[in-house]
């Protein structure tokens, strides 16, 4: 029987980076057959993975759509409409903050009559 000659192999290399720039990927290397395969078999891994993880992936805020506006929150003159809109997603591991989820605006309705109220009242007591 022929001696087996054992493989030659170089050194493995230096892991690669991450797959990934954040969160989880994987990492490969490698190493090379140095002895020609002709002189006997050889069954050595060239070739390693292993899982990375590198800091968690922002998560950036996430809004619904606005609501509509509402009523102007007067019945005569100047007043305000708001509108909001919810958070679907809290921003975590530094994505970006959520901006503002309500909105003012001004309105402004008929003028109001001075006075109307009393005409009102003397009105109803005269009758």
């Amino acid at each position: 029987l022929p001696d087996t000659i054992p493989c030659l192999l170089s050194p493995w290399s230096e892991w690669s980076d991450c797959s990934v720039t954040c969160g989880k990927g994987m990492r490969t290397r490698q190493r090379m057959l140095k002895s020609a395969a002709e002189l006997g078999d050889c069954n050595e891994e060239l070739e390693q993975a292993e899982k990375c993880m590198l800091p968690e992936c922002p998560i950036h805020c996430e809004l619904t759509e606005w609501s509509q506006w509402s009523e102007c929150n007067t019945s005569c003159g100047k007043g305000h409409m708001i509108r909001t809109r919810m958070i679907k997603i809290e921003p975590q591991f530094g994505g970006t903050a959520c901006p503002e989820t309500v909105q003012r605006t001004k309105c402004r309705v008929r003028k109001c009559l001075r006075g109307a109220g009393m005409e009102k009242r003397r009105w109803k007591e005269a009758r």
